[in-house]
């Protein structure tokens, strides 16, 4: 965590005032909501349910939720005008949490999530208002990125949002990938449910690191993913299993569901809720018994990493559909802070001239990065000009895309979005050897 500002403290932080005048001058009140308000929370989370299309929350699931959810910020938009003026009409909530870098180091980032705004209040600049109010308040805590993850791509790049690692989803048919990868001397059991969810935080916490992207999971997240809220519908379907290796330690865990075929019984479906391993082994341990499971026609997985090993560990490699998508998106909010918290693929010498319609990290930076990865940012005068430094002319929003090495900014320069005097060195420099994943949606 970052040393200006602890999870508590954001909790506590007031809204954006520049966003809140905003809103005010439309009738709207901004302001915050706390977990120890009950009836306040019921209607911020019916608000949440109702902007995802989804029915209203019963009695329980909003104890459970206020519970899981009591590390979050939340922030909602109310309209003392409207017949359910306790409900707001828009809503965002965010927390800190460490994400991974190129280099094995984390940073804290404003993990932001919940964004609605109800459609009866649409096209009044009210997100907008929101998320513009949450980034200037995360860098003016001190926090050098924000991420999110969503559910409409096209949102976001408006506020300087980029995706940064894309996820892949696999249809694997089973009959025709026959295992041709590593054989581990570990072994694979089922395990309860509730045993996962009591391994799985410190074995991902283990393993996040080393993957560009992961960040740091909230624990009702564990919850949600082996099935262990006490309000969670059809737990009964989760199968999970671990991998430990020959000397007994635990590196790997998954969960999956089984739906059967009534038309050919040896043609059922596995999907792959959650996948963790901690090395090569447990990967090639759990991979293999998911392929080989008896009565399975179809193993389904999605959040998997664009370059997986899986690829060539099955000897008919059109085995896999294989389809890509935007996953984990970044926003820098303090440029020399997350640009020295990376590793670099190359050294080099270069400005970077980045501009932000926000007015929150734009400026031109000298990035020097040292052949051991590590690199130093400082911030120059407009007229500044070192010698032997490429220039690197782009937005706030390709600069987060590059971030995690996911993208390169040789790229980016031939879409028209970078302009740079050496693209090809920029992207071998900025560039990283281990692909971005993010394991799980927030």
């Amino acid at each position: 965590m970052t040393d200006s500002v602890t999870n508590e403290a954001w909790k506590a932080a007031p809204v954006d005032a520049a966003s809140r005048q905003a809103l005010t001058t439309r009738g709207l009140e901004y302001r915050t909501v706390s977990h120890d308000d009950p009836p306040a929370f019921a209607g911020w989370l019916q608000a949440v349910a109702r902007g995802f299309q989804d029915g209203e929350r019963n009695d329980e699931h909003i104890a459970v939720n206020r519970e899981l959810t009591a590390y979050r910020r939340l922030t909602g938009v109310y309209d003392a005008a409207a017949p359910m003026a306790d409900t707001p009409v828009a809503t965002i909530a965010s927390w800190i949490a460490e994400v991974s870098a190129p280099g094995g180091r984390a940073i804290p980032s404003c993990a932001i999530t919940s964004v609605t705004v109800a459609p009866t209040h649409r096209r009044r600049g009210i997100a907008r208002a929101m998320l513009e109010g949450e980034l200037r308040a995360a860098a003016g805590a001190g926090l050098p990125m924000a991420m999110l993850t969503v559910s409409e791509s096209t949102l976001y790049g408006r506020y300087g949002f980029a995706p940064a690692a894309a996820s892949a989803s696999w249809t694997i048919e089973t009959k025709r990938a026959r295992w041709v990868g590593p054989q581990p001397d570990g072994r694979v059991d089922f395990i309860p449910r509730a045993r996962l969810r009591e391994l799985a935080p410190e074995l991902h916490d283990r393993a996040r690191r080393g993957a560009p992207g992961e960040i740091e999971v909230p624990a009702g997240h564990w919850d949600n993913i082996a099935g262990t809220r006490r309000d969670a519908k059809d737990t009964d379907k989760l199968r999970a299993v671990q991998y430990a290796d020959a000397g007994g330690q635990v590196t790997g865990l998954a969960v999956y569901t089984v739906e059967g075929n009534d038309d050919d019984f040896t043609k059922a479906t596995v999907t792959v809720g959650y996948l963790l391993t901690a090395t090569d082994d447990a990967y090639a341990g759990l991979w293999r018994f998911l392929l080989e499971l008896d009565l399975v026609g179809t193993v389904k997985a999605s959040e998997q990493s664009v370059d997986e090993p899986l690829w060539w560990m099955i000897d008919d490699q059109r085995a896999a559909t294989i389809t890509l998508r935007d996953h984990q998106y970044l926003r820098i909010l303090d440029v020399p802070a997350a640009l020295e918290a990376r590793s670099y693929g190359a050294p080099g010498r270069f400005v970077l001239d980045v501009t932000d319609l926000l007015g929150i990290a734009g400026g031109r930076f000298l990035l020097d990065a040292a052949a051991d990865g590590t690199a130093s940012v400082t911030r120059l005068a407009d007229d500044d000009r070192p010698t032997g430094a490429v220039e690197v002319a782009l937005d706030v929003r390709e600069l987060s895309a590059a971030y995690l090495g996911g993208v390169l900014l040789a790229t980016l320069a031939q879409a028209g979005l970078v302009q740079a005097t050496d693209a090809d060195a920029a992207a071998r420099t900025f560039g990283w050897h281990v692909p971005p994943r993010l394991s799980v949606w927030y």
